[in-house]
């Protein structure tokens, strides 16, 4: 697809909670004119990729800022990839009826949420505003940022599930407890087991539910920290998307390896929430 005329551009959306959006074609990408409202203009140093644009005065090293350069290195080292360059720019609003007015007036036709990660041709950036969830949400988007910039076509199900195993706090393994009640609330009264199939059927943002979010966590947790074989198996299709056109799903890899895999995961579910759900 080419790049339109004038002042528009192809833009990919990746929104809270709402995955990659397509948002007036089906191969979702959106027209979006140039934006004529200046975002924050106040930056801090650049920090590995990171170059913050804040409305509010923020030291350089403020601890929420090192800890998204932190999530960098974890991110790579536990995925396996390499270090890009590309810079990540973050707009973060001093209020969210600063950040609301600014989406608004550049970004009319997205939907309403608490932050977002843009990519367009040219740049990668995270919107959002500083509110009681600002650090799970600069985690969140800043993981789509760290990760679209060595991996370019990433399924939709697997960038947000990535994003929502990054967005908890460092040092508890990727542990979404949220995720972990919801998914077996809906295995104990409705039969609902996992199926990654399933998720890599689904391609649009209005596919997708609360309970994809969290099912794609509980398949890239599953995945990183239940064996090495597991890890590696993740980490060897990442490079594949990065090196191939077309590439095998993620699901079949996961069959051959481990044909009971949801049931497995279903196990590992009951353990993560300990003996009182089990």
């Amino acid at each position: 697809m080419t790049k339109p005329a004038g002042n528009a551009a192809l833009v990919r959306l990746v929104s809270r909670r709402s995955a990659l959006v397509a948002l007036t074609t089906t191969l979702g990408c959106a027209l979006v004119r140039r934006s004529e409202t200046p975002p924050p203009a106040r930056a801090t140093p650049e920090g590995d990729q990171l170059i913050v644009h804040s409305s509010l005065e923020l030291p350089s090293q403020h601890r929420l800022l090192e800890e998204l350069r932190v999530l960098r290195s974890d991110l790579l080292q536990a995925l396996a990839l390499p270090a890009s360059n590309e810079p990540i720019h973050v707009y973060l609003f001093e209020s969210e009826r600063e950040f609301d007015d600014f989406m608004r007036r550049n970004y009319p036709q997205f939907p309403s949420r608490r932050a977002f990660f843009v990519e367009s041709d040219t740049k990668l950036a995270v919107f959002a505003f500083w509110g009681d969830r600002v650090a799970e949400d600069l985690r969140h988007e800043t993981s789509h940022g760290y990760l679209h910039s060595v991996v370019r076509n990433i399924p939709l199900w697997l960038d947000e599930g990535i994003a929502e195993y990054f967005e908890v706090p460092r040092g508890t393994n990727g542990v979404n407890r949220p995720h972990v009640q919801q998914l077996l609330m809906l295995l104990m009264t409705q039969g609902r087991r996992p199926n990654m199939a399933r998720l890599e059927a689904m391609t649009a943002v209005a596919d997708m539910r609360q309970e994809d979010y969290a099912e794609s966590w509980a398949w890239v947790q599953w995945l990183l920290h239940t064996s090495p074989e597991r890890r590696t198996l993740l980490q060897q299709y990442l490079q594949s998307l990065r090196s191939q056109a077309v590439y095998a799903p993620l699901s079949a890899a996961v069959k051959a390896a481990t044909p009971d895999a949801e049931r497995l995961l279903c196990d590992h579910l009951f353990a993560l929430a300990g003996p009182q759900t089990s």
